[in-house]
């Protein structure tokens, strides 16, 4: 780790970051935007699945395994000295919630522009937008068919569709503070061993039924249940690593990682099912095997270049922004391709491309003129350094 440069990412926490991990979190933000581009091409083909990046909503449980790492590491030897819950909770809104009411805001206003109508053209009321920006912004989830669902496909948070994962990200903080973190390493492994054959049991026999491991966008049972065993095993897993975590010394660590995460959200969808899903196979060997050897190699490599320092500065800097803030932008984006029938990359370059660098650019000024400054703010007026820090 590089002295140097301290990564916005870093911003509260004393202990120094990892910016290799703070790079692999940036480059699976942009992969979830590419992912996201393309997954508007699957309108016009009755919603089947991606050929480019399809598994590139992985992101999201990469994203859980280095939150429950980097939390582990930060905070679990904190608490028999300085830490208190009370602290704990505030650095983390802190750190999270500003770009959540960002990206609440810039929803509401992507859905006004929109025409403020549902999927399906039905109209809907500025004071229910209103009101699931209020939501949005308080993390108040929508459940299916209530007034402030707006966009009218059962979205937690139909301002924001991402989100979602958020919501339970502060659901694996709170269990974080209130108990896993006293749990020993070999009470933690079993937690970890349980939740992952309960998302095995989700991803080989495709219990909600999409093919795939996507559960959790939406706050009906079975999704929720999904969605919180899609949190909590790599989130624990990730705390796991951090307890038993050795570097190993490897060169190139952040660019053969890169490249790893590429190769696995590029690979198509895996057809076939018989006694097992086999794409949730695949899911899994993603998510069990092969994500805890990125993130421990995350950790272990080190920035010996100031290219390198600077790229993974950069992605760090802006992956938290860019995933709490592209979607809004996105659904812009598949309201003109529904209304101009477009969805190849062929015919849609031309916007496909500023829409990508956009959000980037957007999530950067957003991290410099709003993120930064109001955290600041935030953390002289409620952290007490001498005591907590």
């Amino acid at each position: 780790m590089s002295g140097k440069n301290i990564s916005s990412a870093a911003f509260a926490d004393s202990k120094p970051h990892y910016e290799l991990q703070d790079g692999l979190r940036g480059v699976a933000a942009l992969l979830v935007v590419f992912y996201h581009i393309h997954e508007g091409f699957s309108f016009g083909s009755g919603g089947a699945p991606i050929t480019v990046i399809n598994h590139g909503y992985l992101a999201v449980d990469f994203f859980f395994m280095l939150s429950g790492f980097v939390i582990g590491y930060a905070y679990d030897d904190r608490w028999n000295r300085n830490l208190t819950t009370g602290n704990f909770f505030k650095r983390r809104l802190i750190r999270l919630h500003p770009m959540i009411v960002a990206g609440a805001v810039i929803g509401a206003i992507t859905f006004l522009i929109q025409g403020s109508v549902q999927w399906d053209g039905t109209k809907v009321a500025t004071s229910a937008v209103m009101l699931a920006m209020l939501c949005a912004m308080l993390f108040i989830p929508a459940v299916p068919g209530v007034r402030y669902e707006v966009r009218g496909n059962g979205e937690m948070f139909p301002l924001n569709g991402p989100s979602w994962s958020l919501f339970f990200e502060y659901i694996g903080n709170i269990l974080y503070a209130l108990f896993i973190r006293r749990l020993s390493f070999k009470a933690l492994a079993a937690l970890v061993v349980a939740t992952g054959c309960g998302l095995a049991w989700f991803a080989l026999y495709d219990l909600v039924g999409y093919g795939m491991i996507g559960s959790g966008w939406t706050f009906d049972g079975i999704n929720f249940a999904g969605g919180l065993l899609r949190m909590m095993f790599p989130f624990t897993f990730g705390m796991l690593l951090s307890r038993k975590f050795r570097p190993v010394k490897i060169k190139g660590a952040f660019w053969i990682c890169s490249l790893v995460l590429v190769v696995l959200f590029c690979v198509p969808y895996i057809e076939g099912k018989s006694q097992v899903c086999l794409n949730g196979v695949y899911e899994m060997f993603c998510i069990a095997i092969v994500f805890p050897v990125l993130v421990w190699l995350g950790a272990s490599g080190k920035t010996t270049d100031r290219t390198s320092s600077a790229v993974c500065k950069f992605l760090g800097d802006i992956s938290y922004p860019l995933y709490a803030i592209h979607y809004p932008i996105m659904y812009l984006f598949y309201s003109w391709l529904i209304k101009n029938n477009v969805f190849t990359m062929a015919e849609t370059w031309h916007v496909a491309v500023p829409v990508y660098f956009g959000n980037i650019a957007l999530a950067y000024i957003l991290l410099k003129m709003y993120d930064e400054p109001v955290r600041k703010f935030l953390s002289r007026k409620f952290i007490n350094k001498k005591k907590n820090a």
